[in-house]
């Protein structure tokens, strides 16, 4: 019972860390909020007079959905490059020679960066709103629950990929290659039926792309018409997609990320 507090309370001050580093940053929230509002603005809001008729849906909340999953992905993604900035300040070291689990550790990490992601949707979400992408309060508890498992997936997805870079510049310079041609492949903008093979299978190991489809499935529940055209298998089954490379990504990612912290 003690040992299972103990965890507990390591993920939680782990995820308190991170918030409260937020919250001192007001130039990141800044940030990362002007590009995906820009993408909401000029491709949904841009594009929809000239698509929206021939698609024979909003093309609009199309994108929007499409950009509030990958905004929540890429941000919890690119926040755990802070553990490289932990590992070059030996933060890293000292929180690793704890008796506490290093899943409860990095997940704590996770947990952290997925609230700051939140904080980001929900400014997403207003200006959503104010552009006139209809609010369907049924879907929000889901949507919910679909955000919280995106910016796990997120996390997880980031934490694989810096377990293997050697420092935080490096992590800067390659994951936004790593995670940019994902806009595409996940459908973040255009619609994913009818692509080429060859491209429908790099789509197919795209982690966001789950996220995204997954989201819109939630949104365009009892909309049947939309739902069709729009969304590309069940909520399962993208759902289970997700949980899979989540433990995946998670299991691998801690175990290189922990060996690399006891080469050092």
């Amino acid at each position: 019972m003690l040992a299972t507090v103990r965890e507990a309370n390591a993920i939680v001050t782990i995820a308190y860390r991170d918030m409260l580093k937020f919250t001192r940053d007001p130039s990141r929230l800044i940030a990362t909020l002007v590009l995906p509002i820009f993408f909401v603005g000029l491709f949904g809001e841009g594009l929809q007079v000239a698509l929206g008729s021939r698609l024979g849906y909003n093309y609009l909340t199309f994108v929007f959905l499409g950009v509030l999953a990958q905004t929540l992905f890429q941000s919890t993604a690119l926040g755990i490059v802070s553990l490289i900035e932990d590992r070059e300040n030996d933060f890293a070291q000292e929180i690793f020679i704890s008796p506490i689990s290093r899943y409860s550790l990095i997940f704590g990490k996770i947990l952290g960066e997925s609230l700051v992601a939140f904080a980001q949707a929900v400014v997403i979400v207003a200006f959503g709103a104010v552009i006139g992408v209809p609010v369907i309060w049924a879907t929000l508890p889901g949507l919910i629950l679909v955000a919280l498992a995106t910016c796990l997936l997120g996390g997880a997805f980031g934490l694989i990929l810096l377990a293997t870079m050697g420092s935080q510049r490096a992590a800067n310079q390659i994951l936004p290659f790593l995670i940019i041609p994902q806009l595409i492949l996940a459908g973040v903008f255009n619609p994913l039926k009818g692509l080429p093979l060859y491209l429908d299978l790099f789509s197919i190991i795209a982690p966001l792309r789950y996220a995204v489809d997954l989201t819109r499935a939630v949104y365009y529940q009892g909309q049947p018409a939309v739902y069709k055209q729009v969304v590309l298998v069940s909520p399962g089954i993208n759902l289970l997609i997700m949980t899979v490379m989540f433990v995946i990504f998670l299991v691998v990612g801690t175990t290189l990320f922990v060996r690399s912290e006891h080469n050092k």
